[in-house]
C-alpha cells in the first residue's frame, strides 16, 4: 500500500465534471484506490463517494493505493489533478 498527499488546484474544486474525469481515470487501474479527508476515506472509483467529501480549490487530500499498480495509479491520478483537470 502507498499514499500520496496532492492539493487541488483547481478552481472549482473536485466538482461533478473533474470528479467524472477523476472516477474515470481511478477505473484505469486494478488496485483498490481510496480518497481520503480529514479521515474519511471514500472508494475513489465511487462518483458519490468523491463528491461526498465536499473537496474544494486549496484543499490537500491523501491518494491511497493499494494493488498491482498502485505505483502508475498514484501517478496518474496526481498528474490529473496536478493539471488542474484543464480547466
Amino acid at each position: 500500500m502507498k499514499t500520496c498527499d496532492v492539493v487541488i488546484t483547481n478552481a472549482s474544486g473536485l466538482h461533478a465534471r473533474p470528479a467524472t474525469f477523476f472516477i474515470q481515470k481511478a477505473n484505469c487501474y486494478k488496485s483498490t484506490i481510496l480518497v481520503e479527508k480529514d479521515d474519511r476515506k471514500v472508494n475513489a472509483k465511487s462518483l458519490l463517494g468523491v463528491l461526498s467529501l465536499g473537496i474544494a480549490k486549496g484543499m490537500t487530500v491523501t491518494l491511497i493505493a493499494d494493488g498491482q499498480d498502485e505505483d502508475m495509479a498514484l501517478s496518474g491520478l496526481a498528474a490529473l489533478i496536478n493539471s488542474g483537470f484543464n480547466e
